[in-house]
């Protein structure tokens, strides 16, 4: 069994995350409320004000900056999304299963997976039609990608322009890594996505669905950067199904017949 903690980023309160196992715990993102026994991003270090832009990677630098000090390099630190939780296993379908049992399919500190990398993510997509670098400029704006490349220098700009022209994503910005791993992907990401930000700002690129492109071309690269530097394996996650909420008390209602589905990303994907 290793130590392991998990960070559960959300930018809503739902009581089903007060009842996950004491390692994976709620951090709530943005300028929003949350309950007292939350964690969240507005104490501490932070660049919540970012959030719109930055989605995940906010809750990510919060970890960093307040949660990595005093911890063993080995330890285990990663995070996961409110509707988005580890699962202990790969699944190669489709899987429904009721409220009551998703706690016994989370991923545990005593998985074997552990003994055997450094990093997990995501099970990734492999695209079927386009590479990464088209499938990026097929759903947000032209050239911005290409433009964004260049704020990376030497080998690490040449080498990510060639994982661009592949056809493999982790989609989803979750991962768990081994501490010091985590602090040196922190010190990587940043910079070039405070470069990314300043670039889309200037240029008024930052609107609708495309208000998070910054953090949309760091999931590019965080794919990448796993796969270049470290031993990488990878698990599923359980997708929470439909949602039962009520908008004026942000809770679940008759959570029990909430259904959930276990959802890896396909091997093959056609976008």
């Amino acid at each position: 069994m290793v130590n392991l903690d998990i960070y559960c980023t959300s930018i809503h309160y739902f009581n089903l995350l007060d009842k996950l196992p004491s390692y994976i715990k709620p951090l709530g993102l943005g300028n929003r409320t949350y309950p007292k026994h939350w964690l969240t991003e507005q104490n501490g270090e932070n660049i919540s004000n970012l959030n719109s832009y930055f989605s995940e990677w906010t809750g990510l630098y919060w970890i960093w900056k307040n949660k990595l000090k005093n911890i063993d390099d080995n330890d285990w630190v990663g995070n996961c999304h409110y509707r988005k939780l580890w699962l202990n296993n790969l699944y190669n379908k489709k899987q429904k299963f009721s409220y009551k049992s998703l706690y016994s399919n989370l991923l545990s500190p005593s998985n074997p997976i552990f003994l055997n990398c450094d990093v997990v993510q995501v099970q990734p997509i492999f695209l079927k039609n386009d590479t990464v670098f088209q499938q990026f400029e097929n759903v947000h704006y032209k050239n911005i990608l290409g433009n964004c490349i260049n704020f990376l220098e030497g080998e690490d700009r040449n080498k990510f322009k060639k994982y661009l022209s592949g056809n493999k994503i982790c989609g989803l910005p979750m991962f768990i890594a081994k501490a010091h791993i985590f602090k040196s992907y922190c010190k990587s990401v940043f910079p070039f996505l405070y470069k990314c930000l300043d670039y889309c700002l200037k240029n008024n690129l930052c609107k609708g669905h495309n208000v998070r492109l910054p953090g949309h071309v760091i999931e590019r690269y965080t794919t990448y950067w796993f796969s270049q530097n470290k031993n990488v394996q990878y698990l599923s996650y359980a997708r929470l199904g439909k949602f039962m909420l009520s908008n004026n008390v942000n809770r679940f209602i008759n959570p029990t017949k909430i259904p959930f589905t276990f959802r890896m990303y396909p091997t093959i994907h056609d976008y």
